[in-house]
């Protein structure tokens, strides 16, 4: 009785393993198509952020990036669509459309109004640049009077 108890209270390390995030495939693991999300890199530079997006074989016109406030909103829509010329007979036809939404809030220190992208070999890029007051100034020294 006493084992069953002490069960319950402390699970195993099997059932731990399971809750992490590995196994986390919930929505936000993926777009609304059921599609993968692309990978995103971030980095903090001295003077800017950049937002490294992995999406191969798009175009820049499929792209849509918005700051509204502190949120800035990457998405793409694309959809493909095989020409059927007039007399062909198919029994199957298969639509291609993605599409995928992600969302990062910007830090204080960043300034929104710069903002810039650019779409090369396949990743998107977007350089947020920062603040002025919030760049590292170098050391000085400090006479004492």
């Amino acid at each position: 009785m006493s084992l069953v108890r002490f069960r319950r209270n402390y699970p195993s390390l099997f059932d731990r393993f399971m809750e992490n995030d590995l196994f986390d495939w919930s929505n936000r693991n993926f777009s609304t198509t059921n599609t993968t999300l692309p990978s995103v890199n971030i980095k903090d530079g001295k003077e800017n952020f950049e937002v490294e997006v992995a999406a191969p074989g798009l175009n820049k016109e499929d792209f849509k990036i918005e700051l509204n406030n502190d949120l800035l909103t990457i998405s793409s829509e694309k959809q493909v669509e095989n020409e059927v010329k007039e007399g062909e007979c198919y029994t199957c036809r298969e639509f291609s459309y993605q599409s995928f939404s992600r969302s990062f809030t910007l830090p204080n220190i960043a300034d929104g109004e710069k903002v810039v992208a650019k779409y090369d070999n396949g990743i998107l890029t977007v350089t947020i640049p920062k603040k002025e007051e919030a760049k590292a100034k170098p050391s000085r020294m400090i006479e004492i009077l």
